[in-house]
């Protein structure tokens, strides 16, 4: 996959020369490149924003070098344009599975007040948030959802399954997890996880997904695609926590 990410601040992006994503990197998994919109701008002082036509407070990123930036990369008609905002979709797994099916994607990141609106009208394919709440810039959003998306690409994470198992990889949040030392602070590994016996094992990561799912996220239930087997463990765990208030079955 080939990504190109058009910010005044580069140096941001120090995070994906980093852990698996720089892995991913050195096996030519994907590309990343980091394109300065300031080089874009005809200005000699290489300004990139503006005051707002109309008045108020802060400034407006100018049209002009973000054009410039995205036209210079020749795109192709259906490569994805994304900008990052406040107002775009919630990002989510379903949408990560989504542009991890893409060739290549191209990420704009906003500051100050916001982007001049003839950008979003006319180069943008898809506006993105990974929340209701406002940052300082695009480039941290960028990161998540660039983050994201590689982890689903083959050959990113050590172990094929490990995507397949995350949290909201299937609608529900992961299982609990265990490792040496067997004792610890009092605690000790669930016996089934000792057992050898795979099949138990399955059911409880499943039942633990579930019981989760339903106290932490409970609306994630109402859209799951259970399973028969699914819907019993939830009526057992139904029984345990009476006051989950939860009512599908």
């Amino acid at each position: 996959m080939n990504i190109d990410i058009l910010t005044i601040f580069p140096d941001m992006f120090a995070p994906l020369n980093e852990s698996i994503l720089l892995r991913a990197r050195e096996n030519n998994l994907i590309s990343v490149r980091l394109i300065d919109i300031r080089d874009f701008s005809f200005n000699k002082h290489n300004k990139v924003d503006d005051y707002p036509f109309g008045g108020g407070a802060g400034m407006v990123m100018k049209p002009e070098p973000i054009f410039r930036a995205v036209q210079s990369l020749d795109l192709a008609k259906d490569d994805p344009v994304i900008m990052m905002s406040p107002q775009g979709e919630r990002f989510n797994h379903s949408i990560a599975e989504n542009l991890a099916a893409k060739d290549r994607l191209t990420f704009i990141c906003g500051h100050y007040e916001g982007i001049d609106e003839r950008v979003r009208e006319e180069l943008v394919s898809r506006e993105l948030s990974i929340g209701d709440y406002v940052l300082t810039g695009g480039e941290l959003p960028a990161m998540v959802i660039i983050d994201a998306v590689a982890r689903l690409l083959p050959g990113v994470l050590g172990h094929e399954a490990s995507a397949e198992e995350d949290s909201f990889a299937q609608g529900l949040l992961e299982y609990p997890h265990y490792t040496r030392p067997r004792e610890f602070v009092g605690k000790t590994v669930p016996s089934v996880l000792l057992s050898g016996n795979h099949e138990q094992i399955r059911l409880w990561r499943r039942k633990k997904s579930l019981e989760r799912t339903l106290l932490r996220r409970p609306e994630l239930i109402n859209i799951a695609d259970l399973t028969k087997e699914d819907k019993g463990l939830l009526r057992e765990i139904k029984d345990k926590y009476p006051k989950s208030g939860n009512n599908n079955s």
